[in-house]
């Protein structure tokens, strides 16, 4: 009875050790990255694609979850304490702010990846009813008596910040240089908007769905997508001869990833963005790609215009916050009734 009772202690301990084994084997990594609205459709798709990666690479399963909203709303939270490992948000100023106030990224962040941290990008452009009904085709256009312009609101929402300088841009190229006409343009254009929803995709929300406006300023993602799901005799889009180059952005949380262990993860998560596969699923989700290749592989795909960047006029995320939406900045002045 000694030698049996014994053996079944034994037993039962090492059953016990091979079962902890298991459970460390298996157990769960995970990795959160911070998005703003239009990316839920793309990152969904990515997330798939990277975790075979990392699985044939590491061999390690791996949990990607995915946190939108309006990018500065995000970027707040993140500051706030949202745990995010990695942050793909609408606009460098943003990932900037965390930096500054956070200090949870480096100040060089942008120098890690190519193109200043920006695998891909994007455009404003406008979205109509079908047979645009109020003949929509430049800024000008949206300054109309009787014209509701839908948009998010740059206090929260990187791509209305996008939205209010390739308005004011153009303002600026039509009154050679005049910033006091610019921000008459500005004011106008704010007028003709019934509703800031927080975040692009409320937005979206607001124009389609609740049939609220004549022209939704959109992120050309966010449009194509709406005239894939709802279909063209809805909706089309008016693309402007002029509009700004948005340049979306990515970073590393690498005070968050350093406490979590999930700095190496996280780096390959957003180097992968640039690999072939991961400009394809760009492209899917209609977004720009950097690869050149692959750019001239699609090219049909995005329609033709003057692009401006970010830098070229107006010197930068620095001074732009400084100047326009910074309180007491040129988006308070020409919102205030």
């Amino acid at each position: 009875m000694n030698f049996f009772s014994s053996m079944f202690r034994l037993l039962a301990l090492l059953l016990t050790f091979l079962s902890g084994i298991a459970f460390v084997q298996t157990k769960e990594i995970s990795l959160l990255n911070v998005s703003y609205d239009p990316t839920r459709e793309l990152f969904s798709d990515y997330n798939e694609v990277f975790k075979r990666y990392w699985k044939n690479k590491c061999g390690d399963e791996i949990q990607v979850n995915q946190s939108h909203g309006g990018s500065g709303k995000q970027a707040r939270s993140v500051i706030d304490g949202l745990d995010a490992d990695v942050v793909t948000l609408a606009l460098g100023g943003d990932i900037d702010f965390i930096a500054e106030k956070g200090k949870l990224i480096p100040s060089d962040w942008q120098k890690k990846l190519p193109y200043n941290s920006t695998p891909y990008t994007s455009t404003i452009v406008f979205l109509v009813h079908k047979g645009n009904p109020k003949g929509i085709k430049d800024w000008n256009d949206l300054i109309q008596s009787g014209v509701q312009v839908i948009m998010p609101n740059p206090k929260t929402s990187g791509g209305a910040r996008w939205i209010i300088l390739a308005a004011y841009h153009d303002a600026l190229e039509k009154n050679k240089g005049d910033e006091r006409k610019a921000k008459i343009f500005l004011k106008e254009l704010i007028k003709n908007v019934p509703v800031l929803d927080a975040g692009a995709r409320g937005s979206m929300t607001t124009f389609v769905e609740r049939g609220i406006g004549e022209v939704l300023l959109a992120w050309e993602n966010e449009a194509m997508l709406v005239t894939d799901t709802f279909g063209k005799e809805k909706f089309e889009i008016v693309t402007p001869p002029t509009s700004i180059l948005a340049e979306p952005s990515v970073a590393l949380v690498e005070r968050v990833a350093k406490r979590r262990g999930t700095m190496e993860m996280g780096k390959a998560y957003l180097e992968y963005l640039y690999s072939d596969e991961g400009q394809r699923i760009v492209v899917k989700h209609h977004y720009r790609p950097r690869d050149q290749k692959i750019a001239e592989e699609f090219s049909k795909k995005f329609s033709s215009l003057k692009l401006f960047t970010i830098d070229e006029a107006f010197g930068g995320w620095s001074q732009v916050n400084r100047k326009f939406f910074a309180e007491g900045g040129i988006y308070d002045q020409i919102s205030m009734p």
